[in-house]
């Protein structure tokens, strides 16, 4: 137990060393303009923290909302509330997950908590890909994006709460149990139901929360690092060059969005802004896979999930998005 609670500790230094480390080079050359440090090096961490201070609101908010998870739902709560069905748990989840405001990142904690407490697979899935995905805030924030034009903020609520059923259904035909890794088995995450007063109960769901932003919060910032360091080195104007057909700017126009990792609340004027050089399905297949799947919440998902099962989700979301836009294409 001791031995525990040190590599706890020492993983909980290593995160706020990275993060002291990671905010040195852009203070110092705040402060002293250090003529040394090149101008990729400058980009690649003024990205970084731009990603980095974007995502923490929002994941700071999901660790609350999975400690409360944590402490005040129990088991018998979930059984009652998620339908044995796996075709009425799926349209559930999603429904709940289009009302409920989460980031890509945020939603990670809370879906580990749900799936501990008892919520199937399926059900998570589908709750974690509408979540930020088709919320009223991500659609008021398209809405305007768009020139107050309802078009492409109707077909990113519409399409993107269809493929996520269809992919949390695919998940429940070919996955089962928990999928975590097996460091993170759903009995290493519960909580014993003891009668304890509420003053208590908030003290412990705070403590759950500091635990779960010291879990997540490593590989947020390994993410959004990757994220930042391809955003610097890799050229943009190959990949625009590349998406020249229908096709191929689909999958180009999916590629930035995992690249650039980018906060579903905001993603939509990042994708306006490309309106002049690609096509309206090009461009909602941005908006669509983005907030589903990108490089700094697969990292986070990778913490969580068997990589197995983190490849597939990755796979099946991409597939279905790509071939459901190009269908429709000829209509957009």
């Amino acid at each position: 137990m001791e031995r525990l609670h040190l590599s706890r500790y020492v993983l909980n230094f290593w995160f706020i060393f990275m993060l002291l480390v990671s905010l040195l080079p852009f203070l110092l050359f705040n402060i002293s303009a250090l003529s040394d440090l090149s101008s990729s090096l400058l980009s690649l961490h003024t990205i970084f923290l731009s990603i980095l201070i974007e995502a923490l609101p929002f994941v700071l908010i999901g660790i609350i909302i999975a400690g409360f998870i944590q402490i005040f739902i129990t088991e018998e709560h979930i059984q009652r509330w998620i339908p044995q069905n796996a075709v009425m748990a799926v349209v559930m989840s999603c429904l709940v997950g289009a009302l409920f405001p989460a980031c890509e990142c945020g939603i990670v904690p809370i879906v580990r908590r749900l799936i501990a407490k008892g919520v199937p697979i399926h059900a998570a899935i589908g709750f974690m890909l509408t979540g930020p995905l088709i919320n009223p805030i991500v659609i008021l924030s398209t809405y305007m994006a768009f020139g107050n034009d309802l078009k492409i903020a109707s077909l990113r609520m519409l399409l993107g709460f269809v493929i996520a059923i269809v992919v949390a259904l695919l998940i429940s035909l070919f996955f089962k149990g928990s999928q975590f890794k097996s460091s993170l088995q759903p009995h290493s995450l519960a909580t014993a139901n003891q009668p304890t007063s509420f003053v208590t109960k908030l003290f412990n769901m705070f403590k759950h929360a500091i635990d779960e932003f010291f879990d997540m919060g490593k590989y947020l910032i390994i993410g959004a690092f990757l994220a930042a360091f391809v955003q610097t080195y890799v050229s943009t104007k190959i990949l625009v060059e590349i998406g020249d057909g229908v096709s191929s700017s689909i999958l180009v126009m999916m590629g930035l969005a995992f690249i650039l990792s980018l906060c579903s609340e905001a993603d939509a004027f990042i994708g306006a802004s490309f309106s002049a050089t690609f096509s309206t399905p090009s461009i909602l297949a941005f908006l669509v896979f983005g907030p589903m799947i990108d490089l700094k919440n697969t990292i986070m998902l990778m913490s969580v999930f068997r990589f197995k099962f983190v490849f597939w989700l990755a796979a099946l979301v991409a597939i279905i998005v790509y071939i459901s836009i190009w269908i429709l294409s000829p209509y957009l």
